[in-house]
């Protein structure tokens, strides 16, 4: 349960922590858009410029202190939100760094790579197309990770980008469009997900025409975030809270306090898309 609650009249009611690289600008947008105005959104940044290798293994170096910061303003959970950063080093890193977070700031914490994991196995998906804006090495590297977590990686298209203010500079049309050419030129027959890849890379806001155009869930490296942040933070999606209400309803002549005070006190999240709409 969210420990920052307020009142009835709209304050806040929850604090979110994310730990970004420094030259993210859209992890903290897609967040503030997906979530209710009673939860603020607040960021800690560990040095990177360009999506590289060497940059992204020492920026994992200032996570401890990134969280020990978040800390002291209370949130209720924080994300390490940087998806090749959290598989550099292979399954078990991502882990490793929601240990230490979670260690540092004394609150549940998750990690991007892990959350993608967590996502797409919720979904069930196992064969999967995976879009990025990354290097061809960093792509091999994603395939790697997601290989040896069971997925079947049916293809991947990286749009060769290093400098991370390039990669934040794009916006969703532009991976709408990176998607629907990328699956339509490959197999798509079979496929049971779609994943768009990097935390800087605008597409969380694509979502639903990307599953309306391709016929197939599609997430987002933010996307599966926020759900696994709402997750570890008991908020809810909005899908999840209309079924509650539904069924406080049916409820209501029984127990209508109970179902009442419940409904209140879980914060709603309105994510995109297929993760978000399936009861968890």
């Amino acid at each position: 349960m969210p420990t920052n609650e307020a009142d009835a009249g709209g304050n806040q009611r929850g604090r979110i922590g994310l730990i970004v690289p420094s030259s993210n600008t859209t992890a903290e947008p897609e967040f503030r858009a997906a979530l209710p105005a009673s939860v603020s959104v607040h960021g800690a940044r560990m040095s990177l410029e360009s999506v590289t290798v060497d940059e992204l293994d020492a920026m994992s170096d200032d996570a401890t202190r990134a969280a020990e910061l978040l800390g002291h303003a209370a949130v209720d959970a924080i994300a390490y939100a940087c998806t090749t950063g959290s598989l550099l080093h292979g399954p078990g890193f991502d882990a490793e760094l929601e240990a230490t977070i979670r260690e540092a700031a004394g609150v549940p914490a998750v990690a991007t790579a892990r959350s993608v994991v967590r996502a797409l196995e919720f979904i069930d998906a196992t064969r999967i197309a995976v879009v990025t804006p990354y290097t061809a090495d960093l792509d091999e590297k994603e395939r790697e990770f997601l290989e040896q977590r069971g997925f079947d990686v049916a293809t991947i298209d990286g749009r060769g980008l290093e400098r991370n203010t390039a990669i934040g500079a794009l916006d969703e049309t532009e991976a709408f469009q990176q998607v629907v050419d990328h699956v339509g030129q490959c197999d798509s027959s079979g496929l049971d997900a779609i994943f768009v890849s990097c935390t800087n890379y605008r597409s969380l806001a694509a979502v639903d025409d990307l599953e309306s155009e391709l016929g197939v869930p599609v997430v987002t490296s933010n996307g599966a975030t926020l759900w696994d942040l709402a997750r570890v933070a008991d908020f809810e999606s909005e899908s999840e809270s209309e079924r509650e209400n539904e069924n406080e309803n049916e409820r209501a002549s029984t127990s209508a306090s109970e179902a009442e005070t419940g409904s209140e006190n879980r914060l709603t999240i309105d994510g995109p898309g297929a993760l978000f709409e399936r009861e968890r």
